[in-house]
């Protein structure tokens, strides 16, 4: 998986940040989406590299439940981990149970599961 990362790296437009992250996404029937973060000059149209693959996922007809784990590597040579907002999506699509690696470039990674990244989800019942 890390030279997977390695190599997608490439993709990432981080013109401003010169921060490059890739991510795969591995589905259950081991399908596997790749996302790198796309920025722009204006910072909130940028997308994150882990939000990309699982919106090409629901893109390719994906539901919930269906997504096994989620691989990301950041440029800078730290083990790096998701943004907020990419929790937030994370916790929608994937089981608490589901793991979440997060690389560094040496090969180095930790794994996490759902719930620990977030702990106290915003869903479904908060909406009602």
């Amino acid at each position: 998986m890390q030279e997977k990362l390695l190599k997608l790296h490439n993709n990432s437009y981080s013109p401003y940040s010169n921060y490059a992250v890739s991510a795969i996404l591995v589905m259950d029937d081991g399908q596997e989406f790749s996302g790198v973060n796309v920025e722009n000059a204006s910072y909130g149209a940028g997308i994150c590299a882990e939000r990309s693959a699982i919106v090409s996922a629901i893109s390719a007809g994906y539901k919930n439940g269906q997504f096994k784990e989620l691989n990301i590597m950041v440029s800078s040579g730290k083990i790096g981990t998701p943004c907020f907002i990419c929790r937030q999506v994370i916790s929608e699509f994937f089981e608490k149970q589901s793991l979440v690696r997060c690389w560094s470039t040496d090969g180095k990674y930790e794994e996490y599961t759902v719930e620990e990244l977030c702990p106290y989800p915003f869903g479904e019942d908060d909406l009602q």
